[in-house]
């Protein structure tokens, strides 16, 4: 077993030397390693073996082999990916050493493990020279975040592709409308709305057996140590409409508030279910957060931005493109459709075949910030500003990693009371 995150980030030195091998000309088969073998996992390993003529699988690594051995079983099991699965039984691993073979044998690795693991396997695979899809968000705290800024830089200078999990900025409808509002459509942003009401949340009651860091693992939406809270692991795809929106400046400060008052019982971790945060930009415009996991609620997935010639909306539901500019007529995007998560590979494999490498980490990790810097305001009742919450020293990693490693239950966060670090 691995020791502990603090140990990896210290000991991890920025390599500079070596670019990763360019696949041109469609001719090499580029093999692909899946870290995270969950449902998102699975849906990003059929996404990437479908955008590519000449790619297989040949590599899989999960904490636990029973969701290895599902996954698995669905790709086999679909007929679109026939002769793209090449996972031999020695291929396969399990534990938290699993992600360091997996990058060995792959040219492109797939990181979609529960985010609290993204800058530790982010890192190994660019200083592999590997061509890297990471889910979002890419950290749950900011040592975290500072990390993976880092290996951004070490990607660009061994020219490696990176392609994120904000999968908005790969649809379509979005791609028109932003670049509709940045050519002046609603004129200046002076508001935007960040909406993510939504139902309730999964959870994995504890068993009889299962010791302290099983329990963590297979509960691990639920513990913001492994997810960052809703606001990180979730919310985070419309603030980045927001940042996009901004052209990725980001807030200066932020106020928020939160609580559980649905979700609440012991299998609900340390999370809350509801985000309510104001951030505030350098030239006066603020951004209004809200997000919330009830069951039985109305539900709303929405950006809105209010401009000084007008407004718009951003939403996936029907209809949930369009401008309102004040002097002229209403706007709908009534473009083609595409499935976004399959665009992001699409684009992903494209760059590596014709050696021009894509590079969303920037605005991957910036956004990532965004919705921890709010959850820090949240958490604590303290009006936090982007230098703290860049800086903070909060560190949630556990002592190590390892299976009969206590972890005790962290406790429910509570405003005035929680201190900043």
């Amino acid at each position: 077993m691995p020791g502990s995150r603090r140990q990896f980030l210290a000991a991890s030195a920025v390599a500079t030397s070596g670019l990763a091998a360019v696949h041109a000309a469609g001719d090499d088969t580029l093999r692909v390693g899946l870290i995270g073998c969950g449902d998102r996992g699975t849906g990003a390993a059929t996404q990437a073996l479908l955008a590519d003529r000449n790619v297989k699988l040949v590599a899989m690594g999960d904490a636990f082999d029973d969701r290895l051995r599902s996954s698995l079983t669905t790709l086999r099991n679909r007929k679109d990916l026939a002769g793209k699965i090449d996972v031999a039984a020695d291929a396969c691993f399990v534990g938290f050493d699993a992600y360091r073979e997996v990058i060995r044998r792959s040219d492109v690795v797939l990181l979609c493990t529960p985010p609290h693991f993204r800058p530790i396997h982010f890192r190994a695979a660019v200083e592999a020279g590997k061509h890297v899809f990471a889910e979002k968000p890419v950290a749950v705290d900011a040592p975290g975040v500072r990390h993976v800024l880092q290996t951004v830089e070490l990607a660009k200078q061994k020219r490696l592709s990176v392609v994120s999990g904000l999968c908005l900025r790969y649809d379509f409808g979005f791609r028109e409308t932003v670049k509709r509002i940045h050519g002046g459509a609603i004129g200046d942003i002076s508001t935007l709305f960040a909406n993510d009401y939504r139902g309730g949340r999964w959870r994995k009651p504890r068993t009889d057996g299962q010791t302290d860091m099983q329990y963590h693992m297979r509960n691990w939406y639920n513990f913001t140590w492994l997810s960052g809270d809703f606001n990180v692991e979730q919310h985070v795809h419309f603030l980045d409409v927001c940042a996009w929106l901004m052209k990725d400046e980001y807030p200066v400060r932020a106020v928020g508030m939160g609580g559980r008052v649905v979700l609440n019982s012991a299998d609900y971790g340390n999370i809350y279910d509801h985000f309510s945060v104001v951030y505030e930009y350098r030239g006066g415009a603020r951004l209004v957060s809200n997000c919330r996991q009830n069951p039985g609620c109305k539900n709303d997935m929405s950006t809105h931005a209010v401009g000084s010639r007008g407004r718009a909306m951003l939403s996936e539901r029907t209809n949930g493109l369009s401008l309102h500019p004040a002097d002229g007529k209403d706007w709908f995007y009534d473009g083609p459709a595409n499935q976004m998560y399959q665009t992001e590979h699409d684009e992903l494999f494209a760059s590596i075949r014709a050696g021009r490498p894509i590079n969303n980490g920037e605005y991957m990790t910036r956004s990532t910030l965004l919705a921890i810097m709010g959850r820090m305001a949240a958490y604590t009742g303290q009006q936090i500003t982007w230098e703290q919450a860049l800086a903070s020293r909060e560190d949630l990693s556990p002592a190590r990693y390892a299976w009969d490693q206590a972890v005790a239950d962290p406790p429910v966060a509570v405003p005035g009371l929680t201190r900043f670090l």
